[in-house]
């Protein structure tokens, strides 16, 4: 049985249910408590609660790959957010005490204090790591939820304690990694990064998903192909 996943925070309550591949996201809104989340999240709502919408266009946003929209909650009342595919939440507490990193298609939600900033990374990591050019850096106080696709394990590390993962299920990381080849293999597509990992090394943590985005795509892909032979 998967852990229910409950709380408070300035503004409202969550609960986290149907884990942990179906699951949603519902918030308890107060009165003129907010919540942010990305376009197309919302599953359904109270009427009384407020959508806006922001189109934060800047050619800086062009180039990093950052988000140019956001749906905006007001309450009061309850929302129920979902990822488009099967998978997990996670709940990530930020108060600037961990500095947490995630991939562009990680983001689900976050409450009012909460932002994601646009980090470049070093061309070797972006072109390898299964990431792309720019992640994110998480700052502010509140809540962040997270989604993954499939479920989700949490490993955390002692200094100078290493974790290997496999380059495409990389959700969120809060240590340092550096990219290898998977048992000294040779690297066999240099689209995918196809037989590289991440080495990552403690103190910090790292939430994997159970699935990778791209093989699935690859998957989805093939099948077309055979289909329309």
């Amino acid at each position: 049985m998967t852990i229910r996943d409950h709380g408070t925070f300035a503004g409202g309550s969550y609960s986290i249910t149907h884990r942990d591949t179906n699951t949603v996201l519902t918030v308890d809104l107060a009165q003129g408590g907010i919540v942010k989340s990305q376009p197309g999240a919302m599953i359904h709502m109270s009427g009384t609660v407020q959508l806006g919408g922001k189109i934060k266009f800047s050619f800086g946003k062009l180039f990093t790959g950052g988000d140019m929209a956001e749906s905006t909650y007001t309450g009061h009342g309850k929302v129920t957010l979902g990822p488009t595919l099967f998978g997990d939440i996670i709940t990530l507490p930020i108060d600037g005490s961990t500095k947490w990193k995630m991939g562009k298609d990680a983001f689900l939600a976050c409450t009012a204090d909460v932002k994601k900033e646009t980090k470049a990374q070093g061309f070797g990591k972006a072109l390898f790591s299964g990431e792309d050019m720019f992640v994110y850096n998480v700052i502010g106080n509140g809540l962040m939820w997270i989604k993954s696709f499939g479920a989700v394990d949490r490993i955390d590390l002692r200094p100078g304690e290493q974790h290997i993962v496999d380059n495409g299920h990389l959700v969120a990381w809060s240590c340092d990694y550096k990219i290898e080849k998977a048992g000294g293999g040779m690297m066999t597509s240099l689209k995918t990064g196809e037989g590289l990992v991440c080495r990552f090394t403690g103190p910090g943590s790292v939430y994997i998903q159970s699935r990778n985005g791209e093989a699935f795509e690859e998957y989805i892909r093939s099948v077309a192909q055979v289909n329309n032979n």
